[in-house]
């Protein structure tokens, strides 16, 4: 799978604030966009991995918000997969406006069957 990822996302008038500033809950949104986008482009979609009886659930995640995002703003994030263990996945994630770092973050996904048991990541999503 690819170790890194990156999308760019705009900044959409529903997403901030009465004072046109991103709402930090619309963070968590971007960086499931980025693990999504990352997922996709190494050939792989949440629905096959869903579909193969395989959930990956958030046990972890934490942000550090260095600067704001406002409307229309132009963004980079970054997506990098930090670590595979037998049943997790952390990624680490760098959101950007140009050069400057708006935030920085950290999840853990454990992998789960239809029940919410704790199950071994596939060989096939572990990239082997």
């Amino acid at each position: 799978m690819l170790c890194e990822h990156e999308i760019e996302i705009r900044v959409r008038y529903q997403e901030t604030d009465a004072m046109g500033v991103l709402h930090h809950a619309n963070y968590l949104t971007y960086f499931e966009m980025g693990r999504t986008e990352m997922l996709r482009a190494a050939g792989f979609d949440y629905r096959r991995v869903e579909e193969s009886g395989i959930f990956m659930v958030i046990v972890k995640i934490s942000c550090r918000y260095r600067r704001p995002a406002r409307y229309d703003d132009v963004l980079r994030l970054k997506t990098t997969l930090a670590r595979v263990s037998p049943a997790k996945i952390e990624h680490h994630y760098q959101l950007f406006r140009g050069e400057d770092l708006l935030a920085e973050a950290e999840s853990t996904l454990a992998c789960v069957d239809r029940q919410g048991q704790l199950q071994r990541v596939p060989d096939w999503l572990r990239g082997e």
